[in-house]
């Protein structure tokens, strides 16, 4: 055992048992931690080409010919198609994204780009979201090609960039401009679903089949400019001021979509707790580790994250500004901005940095019970509930070619694990046991579906 911890012996080092469809998955995911592909927004990012190469390295010795993409200068995206024996069938598309958000290295117990194995956990950022979901979908493939494994329908193996920040390298470039890419396909598979958590004593693997849509928006408030010792009744920082609270106190009303309501259904019959939209906690404290996140799916929600106006203490600014981080449920989004311009006033202009749509697909048909045959097969005992992710995914980009995408992501998590807190945290960490598990339900599903 070294200085940290780490392990030694089956999970100890980087050698591959690639007679399996997990063997490589744990070697997969820490080399790809081990490229700094932060993405800082607005353009600014280490770019993904790095790993991306790195991707196509290994689809390459698989035998396949990847396809790249570059939509700016180093930001990189990867795809390769696995043909299926049956050329009418439908395509699925499985796809991850090789960015990941910024990690202050000052902050973690680990460098968190190193990779670092320890306590049976692979660390670092990227390990959950979501280089962990690369890696089984690289090692699935891998093993399928050695094995000579040819699925029933075409798979489409996709690794996008710069999904961590508005989407413009990856996703939405590859569908504005090389919709090619995803011929025939009417599926998609990516994150951010299909992991477990304890509800009621049973393991549940939460299956996501909506998100929110989004808003980032920006407040401007314009007043007269003057000195700081006068009578000032219109003061741009009392505008933005009013309008911040007035948002921020707001508390939007529960409600329930198709599928929050059907978790709740479900989640009622595990634990016998009914739902009171009037008191929502009494049931999601049923949730555990998974009710913030769960929480956040009840209603729309709106967020003050930044203010900015004045310059010197005795000069009043004649414009002030604010931002509004926004989630909105499925086909809300008229009725989340009138709102918000209420809450704001007449004194107070909102203006539109980003926005996306939410997204609601059934929790049925051919590829969902695919996805539910697979985990009940390798958990024999869990149960499977559709749910709803309150962020957003590419899954977006790609439903505007028509493609319906659900967030599954299997892995089979310790109880006392805050996984959800994993996403953008300190100290991302995955469980090898819980990779090498997702990678045999995902080799189960592609080769069935």
């Amino acid at each position: 055992m070294s200085e940290h911890g780490a392990d030694t012996g089956r999970h100890g080092g980087d050698a591959a048992d690639t007679s399996t469809p997990e063997g490589e998955t744990a070697r997969i995911c820490r080399e790809l931690i081990r490229f700094n592909t932060s993405n800082y927004a607005g353009g600014e990012a280490e770019g993904e080409r790095p790993a991306a190469e790195y991707v196509a390295q290994l689809i390459e010795e698989a035998g396949l010919e990847p396809q790249y993409f570059e939509s700016a200068p180093g930001r990189a995206n990867v795809f390769a198609r696995l043909e299926g024996t049956d050329p009418s069938a439908d395509a699925l598309l499985v796809h991850g994204h090789l960015d990941v958000v910024p990690a202050r290295a000052e902050e973690w117990s680990v460098d968190p780009f190193a990779g670092e194995l320890r306590d049976g956990m692979i660390w670092g950022r990227g390990a959950v979201d979501m280089k962990d979901m690369d890696a089984m979908m690289l090692s699935v493939l891998r093993h399928m090609r050695r094995t000579g494994t040819r699925p029933r329908r075409d798979i489409v193996f996709g690794f996008f960039a710069d999904e961590e920040a508005g989407m413009q390298y990856g996703s939405k470039y590859m569908v504005n401009e090389h919709p090619e890419v995803f011929d025939g396909v009417t599926d998609a598979l990516s994150e951010v679903g299909g992991f477990s958590a304890d509800i009621g004593g049973r393991r549940a693997y939460l299956l996501q089949t909506a998100e929110k849509g989004f808003m980032w928006l920006r407040l401007v408030a314009e007043g007269a400019a003057g000195h700081g010792s006068g009578l000032h009744e219109d003061n741009a920082i009392t505008h933005l001021s009013r309008a911040m609270a007035n948002i921020g106190e707001y508390t939007w009303p529960v409600e329930l979509t198709k599928t929050t309501r059907a978790f709740l259904d479900e989640v009622t019959e595990l634990t016998g707790v009914e739902f009171d939209p009037q008191n929502p906690q009494k049931l999601l404290r049923e949730l555990g580790s998974v009710s913030r996140f769960v929480g956040a799916t009840l209603q729309n929600t709106s967020n003050p994250t930044r203010l900015d106006g004045g310059y010197k203490t005795n000069v009043i600014p004649g414009s002030a500004q604010g931002a509004v981080d926004v989630r909105f449920l499925p086909e809300q989004e008229e009725l989340v901005r009138a709102r918000l311009q209420e809450l704001a006033g007449d004194r107070v202009r909102i203006e539109t940095e980003f926005e996306d749509i939410g997204l609601e697909v059934p929790f049925s048909g051919t590829v969902v019970d695919a996805m539910v045959d697979a985990l009940t097969a390798e958990d024999p005992d869990a149960v499977v509930l559709p749910y709803m992710l309150g962020a957003g995914t590419d899954n977006k980009s790609l439903s505007r070619l028509g493609i319906s995408g659900y967030g599954f992501v299997p892995l089979q998590l310790p109880s006392d694990l805050d996984f959800t807190g994993m996403f953008h945290g300190i100290d991302e960490r995955v469980p090898v046991s819980s990779l090498e598990f997702g990678s045999r339900v995902l080799d189960r599903l592609l080769r069935n579906y």
